[in-house]
Parts: structure tokens; sequence; C-alpha cells
């Protein structure tokens, strides 16, 4: 059976979480192919950035993404400009990437799509 990361939810991310493994980030970066990896301040991240028309389309896709975040117990890194968001996701408390990362880019994707 396939991992599709939108069927999943977050799990509750503890000091000693796991990084996702290189295997594992292999597997699921293709599944959202929009995302970057990014190292800033030797912390490995997810980053995309969304396009919109106007400011009130990016905030309104930033507060959608921000009620998500909230259902899902993982919080982005947000940055709204007029016709642009950038999100970032990583795992702070292990200061990089875990699952929950791609599943929340993910679902970040689908609020995008819809």
């Amino acid at each position: 059976m396939e991992f599709i990361l939108t069927n999943q939810k977050c799990e509750a991310c503890r000091k000693d979480a796991p990084l996702a493994t290189e295997e594992q980030i292999v597997h699921l970066i293709a599944q959202i192919p929009e995302w970057n990896i990014v190292t800033t301040d030797e912390v490995r991240q997810l980053k995309r950035s969304f396009s919109f028309k106007n400011f009130k389309q990016a905030l309104a896709f930033t507060v959608k993404v921000g009620e998500m975040a909230e259902e899902e117990g993982h919080h982005p890194q947000l940055v709204t400009e007029w016709g642009n968001v950038d999100v970032s996701w990583w795992s702070h408390i292990i200061g990089g990437l875990h699952v929950n990362d791609f599943i929340a880019a993910a679902k970040t994707d689908a609020l995008y799509e819809s």
C-alpha cells in the first residue's frame, strides 16, 4: 500500500524523534515536486513559494495554511507579501526534516489547488 501524504496525520514530534532518512526523503519529496529542500542556519527545510493575483488572496491562503497547521499541531514559517506566500516546513524540536514536514507540505499543496 502506498504512503499517500495527504491521507496522513502529523504525529506529535518529540525531542528524540528521528530525522527523516535520506531514503525517506527521496521517496517523500517525489510526492511534492514543487517543494525545494533548503538549508538555513544548518537546518534542512522544505520551502515553496505560492503566487496569487493580489494581497487579499495571499492573505486568505495564509489563513488556510495556519488553520491546517493548528489542526495538525505542526506549524510552518509563513511570509505573506503582495501576491506571494513563502511557506517553510521543518521540525524545530529536532532541527531538521521529519515525515510530518512532508505531510504538511502535501496538505499545503492541496489547499493551494482547491
